[in-house]
């Protein structure tokens, strides 16, 4: 298949902010290592688990770090991405997530799960559960997450469960009707915003991957990238991409401040609004 014409402008190989890359060649910069490093902590430890963070912040990065991490021989991670199921389907997707046959009522799936958990339990294969969009998560299935995390009186790790979300996530947990739930949730993690030099560090790390050479981005213009992404890694790759495009249309090499600037315009973004 033929390159497109503004990669080739660039001597780029591959769109170089597109979102199939390997788990091998993500970028984290040192404060999201450390969101990582206390997640491996937090699994290793047999502990609940939640991660909040502003859309497009790096959650799913983190999570794909997480899975690059953990060891496959002691851990079986299980990732459910659709938080708006009822109780009853939320555990035929986990049923089916662990390779076990959906049951006919909740209280029958309740029990498959638990019993293949203790069966990896005695096999020293702890589960873990990821549970992206958790804020979107029904308060029946929120209830029953409570009843897995009091296994056996308490007493028991069954598995552990990683909640990841919006900030309300955080909020709809500390309601009184949830603070048994949220009491038992011992890892709590917050993911910020970039800081500017992490978004020229990436900037710089995604186009060498795809085989850039020079410097394109001015650092006026990495600073309004910044700024106009409010350092959200979504928000920088979509901007990017858009300023890579224009520059290449006219025949520009460099992207500079001003490029930028007529790029947010003609998509009719506001900076404080990516």
């Amino acid at each position: 298949m033929k390159t497109p014409r503004w990669l080739s402008a660039f001597g780029l190989s591959r769109p170089p902010f597109a979102k199939d890359i390997s788990d091998n060649d993500l970028w984290l910069p040192d404060a999201r290592q450390a969101v990582v490093d206390n997640l491996v902590v937090g699994c290793s430890e047999y502990d609940h688990v939640i991660l909040i963070g502003e859309p497009g912040v790096g959650k799913t990065c983190v999570l794909r770090a997480l899975r690059s991490r953990l060891p496959e021989a002691g851990f079986r991670l299980t990732y459910c991405h659709n938080a708006t199921l009822g109780r009853r389907d939320f555990y035929r997707q986990l049923c089916l997530a662990l390779g076990l046959s959906p049951k006919a009522t909740a209280a029958s799936l309740f029990y498959a799960v638990s019993s293949h958990v203790e069966e990896l339990g005695r096999e020293r294969v702890h589960p873990v559960f990821l549970l992206d969009e958790a804020h979107l998560l029904h308060q029946d299935v929120l209830d029953h997450l409570h009843i897995l995390a009091n296994y056996q009186w308490d007493q028991k790790p069954l598995l552990s469960i990683v909640l990841v979300g919006l900030p309300e996530l955080a909020d709809r947990l500390q309601l009184r009707k949830n603070r048994a739930f949220w009491s038992r949730i011992y890892t709590r993690l917050s993911l910020g915003e970039s800081l500017p030099e992490d978004t020229a560090e990436y900037l710089d790390h995604r186009l060498k991957q795809a085989g850039c050479k020079n410097d394109i981005f001015s650092e006026n213009a990495i600073a309004v990238i910044h700024e106009a992404a409010l350092g959200r890694l979504r928000d920088i790759d979509r901007l990017a991409t858009a300023a890579l495009k224009s520059a290449a249309r006219h025949k520009r090499k460099i992207v500079d401040r001003d490029l930028i600037t007529d790029v947010l315009e003609n998509q009719s973004m506001n900076p404080n609004n990516l």
